[in-house]
C-alpha cells in the first residue's frame, strides 16, 4: 500500500504595520474595504497606550522605593493587550488574565488603582466590580487558561453570544494546565480565545529551549484548533487577527490560538535583573521595535502628531498616573471583620462569636460549648 499523507497544514504569520511604520494597504482592509483601524482609533488608542506605559513606570518606582511589593512590568507589550482588548466587546465578553495585561483590563472597565493595590498586598484589589467581565490577575503560571475554558463552556451552555479571552505568556503553553484547557475547549467547541504573548522568556529561560517547536501557534494544530501567528508589537495585526477569531468564537466556530511575538523591554519582575541572562544587544534590537514608537511614526506620517500634541500627552498621561496613585495610597483602610464577611454567605455560629468577641478561644470569647451549640 502506498503511503499518503495523512496530515498537513501550515501556520502563517500576519504584520500589517512594520517596525518602520510602512502600513500594507491590503492587509489592512477588513470587511467592506474599510481599514480595520480608523486613524482617529489609532490615534486613541496611541493616546491610552502612552497613559499606561506611564503607570507601568511609576508603578516600577514605587516598587523600588519600598512603597510597592513586586511588580511585573508590562513595558513593551502594551500593543497585544490593546489590540486583543480593543477588539473584545466590553460588558460583553470576559477577560482571564495573566499579570501583563493591565492596559486590556483597564479597557474593559477596571479602575486603574486596582492593579496598584494588587502588588500592594491589598485584597480589594482583586475584588472586580458589579458589571466588570474579568478575573482577577493570576500569577501561578498557566492554571488562568482552564478557568477561561470553563467560563466560555458556561456561555455555551447558557446560548449566550459571548466570548473569553484568556492571556499567558510562552512559558505558559509547557505547561500541562495549557493543554488540559485546549483539549477541552476544542472538544466541546467552547467560544474561547487562546492569546499567548510570546516575549522570548519564560523568566530566565529563552523559548528556544523550553520547547522544540518552531513556533508556540503550531501547538494549537494538535487540537484541531484555528492559529495564527502576528507581529505582537503592531497593533493592526493584533486587533485584526483578535476580531477576527472572538467573532469566529461568537458564532458558534469554537476556540482559537493567537501568537503574538512580543518583547518584554524590562526584566520579569522587579525581583528579576535580565541582565544576567539576556544580550544586551538583543535588548536593543527590540527596543527599535517598540509599538509606542512605531505607532508615533505611522501617525506623524500621516500628519496628525506632532511634538506639542506629545508633550501635551506626556502630561496628561503624568497627571493621570498621579491621580491613581494617590487613589492607591488614600484608600481608606480595610475592616478587620473584612476576614469574616466575605467567605460565607450566612456566618457559622462560632465565627460570629468570633467575629464579635474578635477572639478565637472560648475563655477569651467569655463563651462555652454548650452556648456554641445552642
Amino acid at each position: 500500500m502506498p503511503i499518503r499523507t495523512a496530515y498537513k497544514a501550515q501556520v502563517d504569520y500576519l504584520q500589517i504595520l512594520d517596525e518602520n511604520a510602512v502600513l500594507d494597504e491590503k492587509l489592512v482592509k477588513g470587511e467592506g474595504g474599510k481599514p480595520v483601524l480608523s486613524d482617529e482609533e489609532v490615534r486613541e488608542l496611541y493616546e491610552y497606550m502612552n497613559k499606561c506605559r506611564a503607570l507601568d513606570e511609576i508603578a516600577f518606582k514605587l516598587q523600588r522605593s519600598g512603597r510597592m511589593g513586586t511588580y511585573p512590568q508590562n513595558k513593551g507589550q502594551e500593543a497585544a493587550a490593546i489590540g486583543a482588548g480593543y477588539a473584545a466587546k466590553r460588558g460583553v465578553d470576559w477577560l482571564v488574565p495573566c499579570y501583563r495585561e493591565n492596559a486590556a483590563l483597564w479597557m474593559h472597565g477596571l479602575p486603574m488603582h486596582y492593579i496598584f493595590l494588587h502588588w500592594m498586598g491589598d485584597e480589594r484589589g482583586n475584588q472586580i466590580p458589579e458589571g466588570v467581565y474579568q478575573n482577577p490577575l493570576c500569577i501561578p503560571i498557566g492554571t488562568q487558561m482552564l478557568h477561561a475554558t470553563g467560563i466560555a463552556w458556561a456561555f455555551k451552555m447558557r446560548k449566550e453570544p459571548r466570548v473569553a479571552i484568556t492571556f499567558f505568556g510562552d512559558g505558559a503553553t509547557s505547561e500541562g494546565d495549557f493543554h488540559e484547557a485546549m483539549n477541552f475547549a476544542s472538544a466541546f467547541q467552547v467560544p474561547c480565545v487562546f492569546f499567548c504573548q510570546n516575549n522570548h522568556w519564560a523568566i530566565s529561560v529563552p523559548r528556544e529551549q523550553q520547547m522544540n517547536s518552531e513556533t508556540v501557534a503550531q501547538k494549537a494544530l494538535a487540537y484541531g484548533m484555528p492559529t495564527t501567528q502576528v507581529d505582537g508589537n503592531d497593533l493592526f495585526a493584533v486587533y485584526k487577527a483578535s476580531k477576527e477569531a472572538i467573532e469566529r468564537a461568537r458564532a458558534g466556530g469554537g476556540p482559537s490560538f493567537i501568537e503574538a511575538v512580543t518583547y518584554r523591554l524590562g526584566d520579569h519582575t522587579t525581583a528579576d535583573d535580565a541582565r544576567r541572562y539576556r544580550d544586551p544587544a538583543e535588548v536593543e534590537a527590540w527596543v527599535g521595535k517598540d509599538p509606542m514608537i512605531r505607532l508615533k511614526k505611522y501617525l506623524t506620517a500621516k500628519g496628525i502628531w506632532n511634538e506639542e500634541k506629545q508633550r501635551e500627552l506626556d502630561q496628561a498621561a503624568k497627571d493621570n498616573a498621579q491621580k491613581v496613585v494617590d487613589e492607591a495610597f488614600n484608600i481608606v483602610k480595610p475592616a478587620v471583620t473584612d476576614i469574616f464577611d466575605y467567605t460565607y454567605a450566612t456566618l457559622p455560629p462560632e465565627l460570629e462569636v468570633q467575629k464579635r468577641t474578635m477572639r478565637t478561644h472560648s475563655l477569651g470569647q467569655g463563651v462555652g460549648a454548650e452556648q456554641l451549640q445552642r
